[in-house]
């Protein structure tokens, strides 16, 4: 019987629908995080329930033949990219996989074929939109990052590997100029500080940019001063645009807007077709692949 704590070895013969790689030890499912179809690992156990289990990996005995280098020095704490230590061939064809299974399980179908993914071109810097927290890191200064999976703990990460270069100069522009004038952060046990998250936009057809201040509160000192040394920086930026948020929510974006310099909107073109997007509008994030998708869609 397994128990926490105990250390086993196991092979990663397969991977769930968040990313984890699944094996079975004494009979029993174990998932293990950051692991790849293939590895032969050896695990802790960290989580014993009725019917499965979870490990952790200690040492890598064999590694998948679909493993490659990690680019992201913040991969473990993030885990945003589930898939980043995995090659881009065999990312896809576990999502492949993904719609075999639900086909099968969830719409009872069985004796039929899947085409392989219709794969992008570039798997990196193609997000269209990030949306940053912001908060107080344990030097006490601000930091920008990503939530760690299930959980509200920052990690700082000012350029990730899937959204536009610009992002990051952006964002490290934002944090100089809010540190040096000593804005707070948004602390959402007591409900106080100012800023709450940055939204950036990007209109990949026109190369327009937006930065979103989500604040608490319904403006902040110095707001003309900001959109000046955030175009300095990126000339591209055609919105600056403030978000009020006051509500004690887990929702990022506030109802209300108040355009601070330029448009209240970017302009992007998909299929032929402009569309205009402010900082509530819905938008797919891979303007590439939508576009793709869309014309595969028309020629059937």
């Amino acid at each position: 019987m397994l128990r926490k704590n105990d250390l086993a070895e196991l092979t990663i013969t397969g991977m769930t629908a968040e990313g984890s790689g699944v094996g079975r030890v004494e009979g029993v499912a174990v998932f293990v995080a950051a692991s790849a179809p293939g590895d032969r690992l050896l695990i802790r156990i960290i989580k014993v329930s009725k019917n499965y289990a979870v490990g952790r990996v200690e040492k890598i005995l064999e590694p998948s033949p679909a493993r490659v280098p990690v680019d992201c020095s913040v991969f473990h704490p993030c885990g945003g990219c589930v898939y980043r230590h995995l090659s881009y061939a065999e990312e896809c064809e576990i999502k492949r996989q993904k719609v075999q299974d639900a086909l099968r399980r969830i719409g009872e179908m069985d004796g039929f074929t899947t085409e392989p993914l219709a794969a992008a071109k570039e798997s990196d810097r193609y997000r269209n939109k990030a949306q940053l927290p912001v908060g107080t890191g344990a030097d006490g200064k601000l930091c920008v990052g990503f939530f760690a999976q299930r959980s509200h703990r920052i990690v700082p990460c000012s350029d990730c590997l899937l959204q536009p270069k610009e992002f990051a100069v952006i964002t490290e522009s934002f944090l100089r100029w809010a540190q040096q004038r000593g804005l707070s952060a948004y602390d959402e046990g007591s409900h106080k500080g100012v800023l709450r998250h940055l939204c950036l936009r990007q209109a990949r057809a026109t190369g327009e940019f937006m930065v979103c201040i989500v604040c608490n509160a319904d403006s902040f000192p110095g707001e003309q001063e900001l959109a000046d040394c955030l175009r300095a920086d990126v000339p591209q930026i055609k919105s600056v645009v403030l978000n009020v948020n006051r509500e004690r929510t887990n929702v990022v974006l506030g109802k209300r807007c108040r355009t601070i310099w330029g448009q209240d909107f970017i302009t992007d073109r998909l299929g032929g077709i402009s569309f205009r997007i402010s900082p509530l509008s819905f938008y797919q994030v891979n303007h590439d692949q939508t576009e793709r998708l869309y014309t595969l869609a028309r020629q059937e």
